[in-house]
């Protein structure tokens, strides 16, 4: 059975550093698991996170299926769908990576994800771990790609607005009845003293606070230079702090 893992919060709130922090986590500190990690996000960029290349995408699948004669005689769309899918998975040593990708067109993107969350709950069974990098902003979350999550946390940066957000999210959760087992809040880019000027907000958002990843200069300074933030070194302190905040929630 696999630990379903979530991260979701609004653009620019560290989701998808938390994500390839929670990836190299599990690495080191659960040798022998396997993980997969979903880029769930229309506007991709955790391979770059994570140092890999990414070649299809569900996305350019779905295009690829608009062009006539495509999909083999004797072969439903669905099933060849699926076998693209397959082929999308990039396999690194110590992690799989699936990516949603960036729609190509015009219309509804609600068939991809329709096709996702299918081809999800089918290959997550495979995998101890899922760890999911979700959309920006809040609407993802109503199109239930994930019927059940152990673990959800919320990404807020340093601010009223975006602790707001968080609480939204929150809402939204229980609104559609998504199964959450547990669910918190994670400040990123936050500096000395800002979690006590925010802990009204903190508190009137419902949610529990599970840490904070402070303002760390490395992490603007791998993104400047093109390099993975997977790869960035134990003496970190974005690093340091995420493995703290880990081994705080049992992972």
């Amino acid at each position: 059975m696999t630990t379903r893992i979530a991260v979701a919060g609004k653009g620019g709130t560290g989701k998808t550093t938390l994500s390839a922090l929670l990836i190299r986590y599990l690495i080191e500190n659960k040798p022998g698991k396997s993980i997969l990690a979903v880029d769930a996000d229309a506007n991709a960029n955790l391979n770059e996170a994570l140092g890999l290349e990414v070649i299809e995408t569900i996305g350019t699948i779905i295009e690829d299926t608009k062009k006539p004669d495509v999909v083999p005689a004797g072969m439903t769309k669905d099933i060849f769908i699926e076998y693209r899918l397959s082929r999308a998975l990039v396999e690194d040593k110590a992690f799989d990576l699936l990516v949603m990708g960036n729609p190509q067109g015009p219309g509804c993107y609600c068939y991809p994800n329709d096709l996702l969350k299918r081809y999800l709950e089918k290959l997550s069974k495979n995998y101890d771990y899922t760890v999911i990098d979700n959309e920006a902003g809040l609407e993802h979350l109503s199109r239930r790609l994930l019927p059940m999550i152990d673990l959800l946390l919320v990404t807020s940066d340093s601010t009223a607005r975006g602790i707001r957000s968080a609480g939204r999210i929150k809402a939204i959760v229980e609104n559609v009845q998504i199964a959450v087992s547990k669910m918190g809040m994670v400040i990123g880019r936050s500096r000395e003293g800002d979690l006590e000027k925010l802990s009204k907000e903190i508190k009137n958002s419902g949610l529990d606070l599970f840490g904070e990843i402070s303002h760390d200069p490395l992490i603007a300074e791998y993104d400047l230079n093109g390099r993975a933030l997977i790869a960035l070194p134990a003496e970190s302190a974005a690093v340091q702090l995420s493995q703290k905040l880990f081994q705080a929630l049992n992972l």
